[in-house]
């Protein structure tokens, strides 16, 4: 059974920076592509950032230039860096595995998720 646990979540002022883990156990993320989301109060939850198993990237047009997603399959581990931070990017943010490794953004692709990590950014 595969476990993603997210960690580096906490309270940074607007304009700051945080690096986001997903941890991962049970089974190795290498040929998974690995994507984040978030969730803030009242809204759905959207996508932030993908990293396929070849590598390619891409990011929700609200965060590029800010964040970069990244992995680590020798630790099995899926990075999120977030700088520039502002008070919209507030939210949970989830860890998710689609070790199908279909590419894809939507989150009905994913078929593991973390438990949440919460960013809270104040202006």
């Amino acid at each position: 059974q595969v476990q993603l646990v997210e960690s580096g979540g906490g309270l940074v002022q607007a304009g700051g920076a945080l690096r986001l883990t997903c941890s991962a156990s049970g089974r190795t993320l290498s040929s998974a592509t690995m994507a984040w989301f978030r969730q803030a109060p009242g809204k759905e939850r959207e996508f932030v950032a993908i990293i396929r198993s070849g590598g390619t990237r891409d990011y929700a047009e609200s965060v590029k230039g800010r964040f970069t997603i990244s992995r680590d399959n020798a630790k099995n581990t899926v990075y999120l860096q977030m700088s520039s931070l502002k008070p919209e990017d507030m939210a949970v943010y989830y860890c998710a595995a689609d070790f199908r490794g279909r590419g894809s953004w939507r989150q009905d692709a994913y078929n593991a998720w973390g438990q949440g990590t919460q960013v809270t950014v104040s202006s």
